[in-house]
């Protein structure tokens, strides 16, 4: 009975672990499933932004999109073509004129590999943490303004116009020359579009209010597609147009490989698009990610996610695939729908595959402006209002800088707008630590150690300053003054003993310590006695290595320790101390016993 016991119990296990596969296995289909019938849409739609055929949209919703999940670190994100990505490929291929198709396309499939490259790059060499330093203030800002161009770059296919202009001109110049032709408004384009606005917002709503699978861009872009079919406005007499410009029609074939054309020319011209977009792509991808680690609570790799997202468009490039990244709009649903791995990806992959395979010839009735209309309401929905709210009414720092990374989206150019919003940030948060921070102390009648006040006597015979902040070269100008300030007071006071509180100071690089070092060799010719307070580990070990605690006075350094009595209250009563027995000098009649004796007149002192 016991040995049938015991062999029963893996049997069990076996059953529990098969029910869990299988359970995981439903859970991601049914999540790839419902994230593909927002991927093939959007996919086409952001090839249009990027102003190349709609099928290198879908290769890239299948390729790259698999690859990515294949190697990535998060279980939720979906890759593919994204709106940011495709609007900073566009800008890319400006350099090509617009009869030039089949160069701007082999340009793009390079400058994927190009992409890839540098982002396998930067996980090799461990640079994707680096990444979390660029503030959330100057993404939000930028997808702000990726959205702006997104809705300004459809309002040609919405209206049923041409676009005109070049990639040369500027989006806005674009814009006032689209809207001001002569060729009149197409109004059975401007009501698919509208209707295809209407509708998504509506079919929305109705997935929120009966928690139904979010199929609501499909559905709404069949169904538009289809009413526009049945007004025969997508139809047209042998040799006429039709009434609506229509998307080109995508082949019923899987993308192959493709070694795209190499030209000297192109990879100087590509050189810079291709950083922005490596940059670009893993910060959109690693925010997403953190994003929804934050609510599922895993722990991300960010060097391996950066890892999956270059092999993607390295494998992209060959199989001619756009440049993609982290899509925010179809890892949502992803988490919402249930995914519980990676595969997940792969399986929504593999319905986009199937999709084109079986349904490809139906393609070429979807009107250019239905896939406007969707595109415009994507864009809005990525712009989180609520969190820009919070950044515009939190703090003007990351308010003025949500909205500079906004404007130079859009004003100045998308490819560079983070590194413009990360410039910035750089540059204030310079500007911010080189603000040292010095104030005078004084030991009140009461034995408490605090800021001097204007009602406060002049110092008795010592002077106490307390320093804090970064001991950099932004600070050392600021440092220096102090210093000097500190000295002059001294001087005006007839007073021989400074206490420099050093505790709070941190980073001390070569240019503070040396602005620190020349004013102790000018205080010791001037008779000033200096005593360093609260010096940390770090600053002892650097003044040691510069040669200065060889010529200051050790009894007058003291170290920050891990003691009750602290390093700053023991400097105070050294100073008080000297003064004190400098004052029984020069004036014997006048001290006590006490003094005479070298003990200060107060006995201990409160922080």
């Amino acid at each position: 009975m016991a040995d049938a016991a015991a062999s029963s119990a893996p049997s069990q296990t076996a059953k529990i672990l098969s029910a869990a596969t299988l359970n995981t296995f439903r859970k991601d289909l049914f999540a790839g499933l419902t994230v593909a019938a927002i991927s093939l849409p959007q996919s086409m739609a952001y090839a249009l932004i990027a102003g190349v055929d709609v099928r290198f949209g879908i290769y890239t919703a299948i390729v790259f999109t698999a690859v990515a999940a294949v190697f990535g670190s998060s279980r939720h994100l979906v890759n593919g073509p994204t709106g940011a990505v495709s609007l900073v490929v566009f800008s890319a291929l400006a350099i090509f004129e617009p009869e030039a198709k089949l160069d701007s396309y082999e340009a793009m499939f390079l400058l994927a590999i190009m992409i890839g490259a540098i982002q396998i790059t930067i996980a090799v060499t461990k640079l994707g943490d680096i990444t979390r330093y660029i503030s959330e203030s100057v993404v939000t800002g930028f997808i702000v303004g990726a959205a702006s161009l997104t809705i300004i770059g459809q309002v040609a296919n919405a209206l049923g116009v041409k676009a005109q202009g070049t990639g040369h001109d500027h989006v806005l110049a674009r814009l006032y020359l689209t809207l001001v032709q002569d060729a009149p408004v197409n109004w059975k384009a401007v009501t698919i579009s509208v209707g295809s606005i209407a509708l998504a917002i509506g079919a929305r709503r109705l997935v929120k209010r009966f928690s139904l699978p979010q199929l609501d861009m499909l559905v709404v872009l069949v169904l538009v597609s289809l009413g526009a079919w049945l007004a025969g406005w997508s139809v047209a007499a042998q040799g006429a147009k039709t009434a609506v410009s229509l998307i080109e029609a995508v082949p019923g074939a899987l993308p192959k490989p493709h070694i795209p054309e190499i030209k000297g020319e192109w990879l100087l011209d590509l050189g810079a698009s291709s950083a922005a977009i490596a940059i670009l792509g893993l910060l959109e991808a690693l925010a997403i990610a953190k994003a929804i680690a934050h609510k599922s609570g895993q722990q991300l790799d960010y060097n391996r996610q950066c890892l999956a997202e270059g092999i993607g468009n390295l494998v992209g490039g060959f199989f001619r695939c756009m440049p993609g990244a982290g899509s925010l709009s179809r890892t949502a649903i992803n988490y919402q729908a249930g995914a519980v791995t990676r595969f997940s990806g792969v399986y929504t992959a593999i319905a986009v595959a199937a999709t084109v395979l079986v349904f490809a010839p139906l393609t070429a009735f979807i009107p250019k402006a239905a896939l406007a209309g969707l595109l415009m309401v994507a864009a809005a929905r990525l712009i989180d209002v609520e969190r820009l709210t919070y950044i515009l009414k939190g703090s003007r720092y990351d308010a003025a800088l949500a909205i500079a990374t906004a404007f130079a989206a859009v004003a100045v150019n998308i490819e560079f707008a983070i590194l413009i919003g990360s410039a910035i940030s750089f540059a204030w948060y310079v500007g911010k630590a080189s603000k040292l921070q010095a104030v005078e102390l004084v030991v009140t009648p009461e034995r408490v150690v605090r800021a001097r006040v204007p009602a406060d006597p002049p110092g008795q015979g010592v002077l106490i300053y307390d320093f804090e902040g970064e001991l950099f070269f932004g600070a050392a100008g600021a440092f220096e003054a102090y210093l000097k300030e500190a000295a002059r007071a001294a001087k005006d006071q007839d007073i021989r003993y400074l206490v420099l509180r050093l505790k709070r100071v941190r980073n001390p690089d070569v240019v503070a310590l040396e602005v620190l070092d020349h004013f102790l060799r000018q205080a010791r010719e001037s008779g000033l006695v200096v005593l360093l307070a609260g010096v940390r580990p770090d600053l002892l070990a650097a003044l040691t290595r510069i040669g200065v605690t060889d010529q200051h006075d050790p009894d007058l350094v003291f170290t920050e320790e891990e003691e009750d009595f602290s390093a700053t209250l023991r400097a105070i009563r050294r100073a008080y101390a000297l003064a004190a027995i400098e004052r029984q000098r020069l004036q014997p009649q006048t001290e006590t016993a006490d003094a005479a004796a070298g003990d200060p007149p107060l006995k201990y002192y409160l922080v």
